[in-house]
């Protein structure tokens, strides 16, 4: 798919935020579902870019920085594999591809995060001076440049591959033999499904065990939809607020509340 000027803009203005973003984290625009999403809608192809985000996120969710541990770069994976995705032209059948190109370009994203942070520890020393001398203008002119810097980092990225053009991304796409793009969809499938069950190691413990049972039967049934899910996702965690006011009001009777009933159900089995 070609795009036209207007449109090749709106995609670098978009990685520009994404990268910023990484940094200010307010409006969330590095989160892969929000920046793929964006990015299918300047390029009209929306649907499949939601489906790709969607996935990315999946993955994403496992990613955080511990210490001095960075975690993989999931603006520059969601906006670079939207990117060709989109140039690719194949759709929703360009998914899984794009999917297995995100988590090598969010390692190598590594490397731009790196230099980045690297060139921010010289602008806080500038920053640090033009406190001394007063100058409240240079502090605010410097903080605008590193985080300009950050944006940078993700839209100098996305124009290189806007550079190179629908062509040569077409035709890298359609050269992949059959069994390169069937492992690239089984090996996308289980990294989500690795994203996800990280997510679950952190938050997993014997109080929320039974809600991963019951939504995963629940998830199980065709007939419910996502409203439908999350109707019940919502009214389960209403019931499980009050009856953990319930547990922790009642002080009487033995006291072996704790203020989680579910946990104290455990505990007496």
């Amino acid at each position: 798919m070609n795009l036209n000027a207007i449109q090749m803009i709106l995609v670098v203005l978009v990685a520009f935020l994404a990268g910023m973003e990484g940094i200010l984290d307010e409006f969330h625009f590095h989160q892969p579902v929000v920046a793929c999403a964006l990015i299918g809608l300047v390029t009209g192809q929306l649907v499949p870019c939601i489906i790709l985000g969607g996935s990315l996120q999946m993955i994403a969710l496992g990613w955080s920085n511990v210490g001095a541990a960075v975690a993989p770069d999931a603006a520059l994976a969601a906006i670079a594999s939207a990117i060709i995705l989109v140039l690719g032209g194949q759709g929703r059948a360009g998914v899984s591809s794009a999917i297995a190109i995100a988590v090598p370009l969010a390692v190598a994203g590594l490397l731009l995060t790196i230099l980045a942070r690297t060139l921010a520890t010289l602008i806080v020393h500038i920053m640090d001076r033009a406190a001394e001398e007063g100058s409240f203008a240079k502090i605010d002119m410097w903080q605008m440049i590193a985080i300009a810097m950050q944006g940078l980092r993700i839209a100098i990225p996305a124009a290189l591959i806007l550079a190179v053009g629908a062509g040569p991304v077409k035709a890298m796409l359609n050269a992949m033999p059959t069994w390169l793009t069937d492992g690239l969809s089984i090996g996308g499938g289980m990294v989500v499904a690795v994203g996800y069950a990280m997510v679950i190691n952190m938050m997993a413990t014997r109080e929320v065990w039974p809600f991963f049972v019951l939504g995963f039967v629940l998830a199980a049934i065709s007939e419910l939809t996502l409203i439908a899910l999350g109707g019940i996702g919502v009214a389960m965690a209403l019931i499980y607020l009050n009856l953990s006011k319930m547990g922790g009001s009642g002080n009487g009777g033995g006291g072996s509340n704790t203020g989680d009933p579910v946990g104290d159900i455990i505990d007496k089995y």
